[in-house]
């Protein structure tokens, strides 16, 4: 690519807020992170949806002619629409004039496009969605993978999962030695179903991570761990489950205030608490998932993005070029497999 500016195709089309929303928090991106995005989608609507101040020719546009809507079957619509926006967004990633996509529509149609265009990187037999939770302790993040991409796992997928997030938690959160958890019912290694005690097994041989047991329900965001692997459907559970808690307690938050004058004056004193409350639990804050184990940088984002979740998306795109996660794990698995010859 000509630019040494970090490029990312973002599907305008994709999510029920689209493409108003998702154009709104690509243009705060490209304004506050100076990335350069690449709005994919249909132009008229595109543009429609652009500040009636904005100059067209600083805003690149890449026309499709088609969308996936939420309600098809992702890998025949995928094939059927070939120039669909999440097929565009993916080939301007294959074809390197884009660093990594984000998108807000189908998840499946997502990954289908990711696979089929992109394809996995070399050793990763599944890829995996990875999310970051808050926990207890601030400024400690917690990485849970698979959260939607698999709704079942062998072991080996979980212990390349666990690989995978290490190096994210690594060098994009952070986080020195990644503590890695198995998620299952009991901390004991004997406890789950035959494929937890294996994958638990198969954790603690693999010298590439630091395993330190199985995490329990209660554990998930006390920030014992820094990575907790699991299957997509568990994974997906606790997603969407953490997701109505942060809602909750913001929405707590908000009843229990007071009302009129005391409740300005309050609110003015605890500002400062209250934002950095909303940072730590309010799921918008954190934009989205990475797509973990495909050649190329792809950020699944909810289907009520909003754009706040848009511009974090957009963030942790960046934030994974700019620490050259698939660089690291493409690294880390030949040194693997080098150790195995």
């Amino acid at each position: 690519m000509g630019s040494t500016c970090v490029r990312i195709a973002i599907d305008a089309m994709g999510g029920d807020h689209a493409p108003g929303e998702i154009v709104t928090g690509a243009l705060r991106a490209r304004e506050e992170l100076g990335v350069e995005v690449l709005l994919v989608g249909d132009p008229q609507q595109i543009e429609a949806a652009l500040p009636s101040k904005t100059n067209l020719g600083q805003v690149e546009i890449v026309p499709a002619e088609e969308a996936i809507a939420m309600d098809e079957e992702p890998l025949s619509a995928i094939r059927r629409k070939p120039k669909a926006s999440i097929n565009v967004a993916m080939n301007l990633v294959k074809n390197q004039k884009a660093d990594g996509v984000v998108s807000a529509g189908h998840s499946g149609a997502a990954m289908a496009a990711a696979l089929l265009r992109l394809g996995r990187l070399p050793g990763i037999d599944r890829p995996a969605i990875g999310a970051v939770f808050p926990t207890l302790i601030a400024s400690k993040p917690v990485l849970i993978l698979d959260v939607g991409a698999n709704v079942d796992c062998r072991p080996k997928f979980l212990d390349q999962f666990a690989v995978m997030g290490s190096i994210y938690s690594e060098y994009v959160l952070g986080t020195p030695n990644p503590k890695v958890g198995l998620l299952n019912i009991g901390e004991e290694d004997s406890k789950g179903n035959d494929a937890a005690v294996r994958a638990n097994q198969m954790l603690r041989e693999n010298s590439q991570i630091s395993f330190i047991g199985n995490a329990e329900g209660r554990d998930v965001l006390s920030g014992r761990f820094d990575v907790i692997v699991c299957d997509g459907f568990v994974g997906n559970v606790l997603l969407k489950f953490a997701e109505a808690v942060g809602d909750i307690v913001l929405q707590i938050l908000r009843e229990e205030l007071p009302q009129g004058l005391r409740g300005q004056i309050g609110s003015a004193i605890l500002k400062p608490n209250l934002k950095r409350i909303k940072q730590r639990v309010d799921h918008a804050e954190h934009g989205g998932g990475l797509l973990l184990g495909v050649a190329g940088i792809c950020i699944i984002g909810h289907g009520s993005s909003q754009a706040p979740s848009i511009f974090n998306a957009i963030r942790i795109a960046k934030e994974a070029v700019d620490n050259s996660v698939l660089q690291r794990i493409q690294s880390q698995y030949q040194s693997l497999q080098q150790e195995s010859n």
